[in-house]
Parts: structure tokens; sequence; C-alpha cells
């Protein structure tokens, strides 16, 4: 089963980047706090008609040029009272599309309700495609993980591992080569339409990164614009392991691991670490490598295949 998705509010859902814009405020600005826990609005017209079946409060609903045209065909008492009964339903809110004025019914309805109702200057079809965008990332499943997140030849790779283990040092040694920080110490995760997760900073730490014995760094003040990135896609997780002589690590990488996040598998990685070896190489080397699965070449597979052959025996299992 999918994971939950996250709650959100109308003032949280307006607020953002593509609908603050086309969004004006009416009236219900008491009611900014209410819940949105749906991903798509309603365009309900019955409901105008007093049918109130299939109504769910927690959906955006959306107001185009056929409903107000149907409501200005009513006697002002009519529309006065669908508007009362419309609105004691306690909405969520209600979005007036092409800039019409609403009828001074509505308004009051709104306003007698502290129902959130706004005015969007475009067309039915783009403000609704604008809604939808915004509620598939404010509703979008998430968690938060104690690690390091950063952006490495286009592949978003989330390094974990214990503490001190040396996660930031390795996010500063490929910013220094050029690679981007996007998040260290908590990076929150969003599960997007697709099954695509996307990694972020939490807010406070933003292009920030701690190194022991420094203090906190900003990386985008130190080291540039293209040195950090706001959000990336993770495509590999990385798990940072204390050097054990007697770990059985992976030497020829035909049994693949995965990394469960927000029910989605990744492909993970376990690396040793000790003194000595270089880390920012290693990174670099398996986001490469990353690279090289995802166009469809996968070399411990090719090799194996190669050695059976030549010593004329059944390729092993995975390759």
């Amino acid at each position: 089963m999918p994971p939950p998705a996250h709650p959100s509010t109308v003032a949280e859902l307006v607020a953002h980047e593509e609908l603050a814009p086309l969004l004006t405020l009416v009236a219900g600005e008491a009611g900014l706090s209410r819940p949105v826990d749906h991903p798509r609005i309603q365009k309900n017209g019955l409901a105008l008609a007093g049918h109130h079946h299939g109504m769910v409060a927690t959906r955006v609903q959306v107001l185009g040029e056929t409903e107000l045209s149907f409501l200005e065909q009513m006697e002002p008492a009519l529309r006065g009272a669908r508007m009362k009964a419309l609105f004691a339903l306690e909405l969520s809110c209600v979005v007036v599309t092409r800039g019409v004025e609403p009828p001074r019914e509505l308004v009051d309805a709104a306003a007698a309700t502290d129902t959130p109702l706004f005015v969007a200057a475009a067309r039915s079809s783009r403000t609704i495609f604008a809604v939808h965008r915004a509620l598939d990332r404010l509703l979008a499943p998430r968690e938060q993980r104690h690690g390091v997140m950063v952006e490495v030849y286009g592949i978003g790779m989330l390094l974990l591992g214990k503490s001190g283990i040396g996660k930031s040092e390795c996010a500063l040694f490929l910013v220094e080569r050029g690679h981007r920080l996007v998040a260290d110490d908590m990076v929150v995760l969003t599960r997007l339409p697709g099954d695509q997760l996307l990694a972020s900073p939490a807010p406070l730490l933003k292009h920030h990164l701690e190194i022991r014995g420094i203090g906190i760094l900003n990386i985008r003040d130190l080291f540039g614009a293209t040195s950090v990135w706001d959000e990336a896609v993770l495509d590999l997780v990385v798990q940072l392991q204390p050097w054990d002589d007697d770990q059985p690590y992976d030497r020829l990488g035909l049994d693949p691991l995965v990394e469960e996040v927000l029910g989605v598998d990744i492909p993970k990685l376990q690396i040793p670490v000790r003194p000595g070896r270089d880390m920012a190489v290693i990174l670099e080397v398996a986001a490469r490598n990353e690279l090289m699965k995802e166009a469809g070449t996968h070399a411990a597979r090719d090799f194996a295949r190669r050695l059976s052959k030549e010593l004329g025996l059944e390729p092993p299992d995975g390759a």
C-alpha cells in the first residue's frame, strides 16, 4: 500500500509558487486554515441545482464559466438559497475562474461561513492544471531521513550512516570537485506521482553543511550558486559503514541491494569507509556506474557472462 498523503491547508495551497500569482482572496480569510486532503479538484455543477450527493468538502471546488452562467439565470432569492445550502457544507475553499466577479450571493455565503473564496485570473483549464500541480506536491507522502543528499553527475545520491562516519565530509569533497549539495543532516523525501522521490533540505538548514572542527558552513556563499541544489531526484542510496575485515562486502556487484523509501525501492550500495580511501572518487565512480546501468550497460554482469563463457559454465544468477 502507498504511504498516506501528507496533510495540507488552504493557506499552504494558495501560497504555492504557481498559485499565488493567479488567485485573489475575495472572502473567507478566517477559513484559510481549513484542511485540503484530496489531490484533485471538484467541479460539480449539480451542487448548484441543490444536488449535493458526491460532494467532498475537503476538495477544492472550482466554478467556471458554465457554472457561473447557470447561477446568473436564477432568481436572486433562489440563488441566495442555493449558495447558503452549498456553503453550509463547510467547504475547504471555492475558486471562481476567468477573473469573473462572483455574484453577490456567492460572496455573502462565503463570508457568512468563513469559507475562503478566490478569483483566478486564468481560465478554468489553466487554473485546474495549476491547482493539481500544487496539490500533487503539497499532499505527496513524505518523510525525513538523517543523512546527506548530493547530486553527482546528475545522480541524486543519499548518503546514510551512523553519526561521525563522514557523510558531511564526503559531501564537502564532492562540492569541491564541482558537484552539488542538496541537504545535510536532515533530508526531506517526498514521493511524487509516478513513484518519483524528491529530496530537499529542511528550510532552516538549506545550503548549510556541518563539518566537525570547523562548524556550520554556508556552501552557497563559499562555492557559489552552482554548488547547491534546492531539490533533486533520489536515484541511489549509499550506506557508509566502518571497515570491518570480517564483513563479506560485495566484490562483484551481481546481487543488487535496494532501500525502500516511502514504498519505492531505490538501488543501494554499501561502501566501507577507512582512512586513506578517497571517498569522493569512489562516490563519483558509483554515480558514473549508476548512469551506465540506467543506460543498459552493467559491467559486473557483462564480465560474469564473458567469464562463464570462457570457462564453459552457466552464467551465475543475476548475470
